[in-house]
């Protein structure tokens, strides 16, 4: 048989074709495979073939022989990752508002490679971005990739910040003014990423929407605020600031009663110590940012829960709701 002219890439387009065409419920056959790889210029006999599937699993990629009938049928049956994970991965994508709708597809495409065309296409069933609320700054892609790289260096970065006006329009915060700060960590929240930075102006820690952080670029400063940095715990930070609104943090403690219970440990952890009121109800106290949204968080639980102290949390507590009631023409 003629060698042709791709013969040094055989091994190459024989893994290629048995990743791409087969999986755990479908093979090729032994004249299959070489068709496949007659339609990119290689020839393979038939002993040849089989020294290179036993180097392919030398190498790493195992295929499996199995007899049907009168011949043998060969797929590959194990990858860097299931088809489950490579599920959950595709539907994080699709629920992340952080992620532009073209990067979204960039980003399934490439997972799609990593499974048989035949797996791929119950990958592209689960897509379904279009018509989803996603963010219209296509560049936060990079731009998290900047923070990531600030953090690793120990750099500053600067940027601009912009909000949205009651026209559709963007507007840049302080007329354009560059925002200098050090990177902490990056926190997603709320279907949001968000920058947890110290501002060394305004002397303390800040948050801001990554997806609207616009021109953001390291500086040669050094990162302030050495204390903020040994001392923040992503996880924690997460957990104390409600939809990442800051306030100060304070020891909360509440009553709830006790089919709210997984609702609490779901928000603040297992490690809460929890302690009996009476039958039906019992007592926690929590770390929290005292802000609207966590007091709008209580009020989403209902009369099932109630703060008892601090006393001027239990004050400015009655009087959100007091407003709120207001706002209906309660009294």
């Amino acid at each position: 048989m003629a060698k042709g002219e791709n013969q040094k890439l055989k091994l190459f387009y024989l893994a290629k074709i048995l990743q791409e065409k087969t999986d755990e419920e479908h093979s090729l056959t032994r004249q299959e495979i070489q068709d496949e790889l007659q339609k990119n210029g290689v020839s393979a006999e038939r002993k040849s073939l089989y020294d290179d599937l036993r180097e392919l699993d030398k190498f790493g990629i195992e295929v499996v022989g199995e007899q049907e009938g009168r011949e043998y049928r060969y797929k590959v049956v194990s990858r860097l990752f299931e088809l489950a994970e490579l599920k959950l991965l595709v539907d994080a994508i699709q629920s992340s508002k952080f992620i532009t709708e073209k990067k979204s597809r960039e980003l399934i495409k490439k997972l799609e490679s990593m499974v048989s065309e035949h797996q791929a296409k119950t990958l592209r069933r689960q897509v379904f971005v279009q018509g989803r609320i996603k963010t219209m700054n296509e560049s936060i892609y990079y731009s998290v990739d900047t923070i990531h790289s600030a953090i690793a260096e120990n750099r500053q970065i600067r940027f601009q910040y912009y909000a949205w006006n009651i026209k559709k329009e963007t507007e840049l915060r302080h007329g354009g003014k560059f925002y200098n700060v050090s990177p902490l960590g990056l926190s997603w929240d709320d279907e949001n990423y968000y920058l947890v930075a110290f501002d060394g102006e305004a002397d303390k820690v800040k948050h801001f929407r990554v997806d609207k952080m616009l021109r953001i670029s390291m500086t040669d400063e050094k990162r302030e605020g050495a204390s903020d940095l040994k001392s923040l715990n992503m996880a924690d930070y997460a957990k104390i600031n409600f939809g990442m609104f800051g306030g100060e943090e304070t020891a909360v403690t509440i009553e709830f009663d006790n089919r709210l219970v997984g609702v609490l440990i779901d928000r603040f952890g297992k490690d809460i110590s929890i302690r009996p009121v009476d039958k039906e109800h019992s007592r926690t106290t929590v770390h929290a940012a005292i802000s609207s949204q966590f007091f709008g968080w209580l009020c989403g639980l209902g009369d099932g829960v109630k703060i008892t102290g601090p006393e001027h949390v239990v004050e400015e507590m009655r009087e959100f709701t007091l407003k709120l009631a207001a706002l209906y023409g309660g009294k």
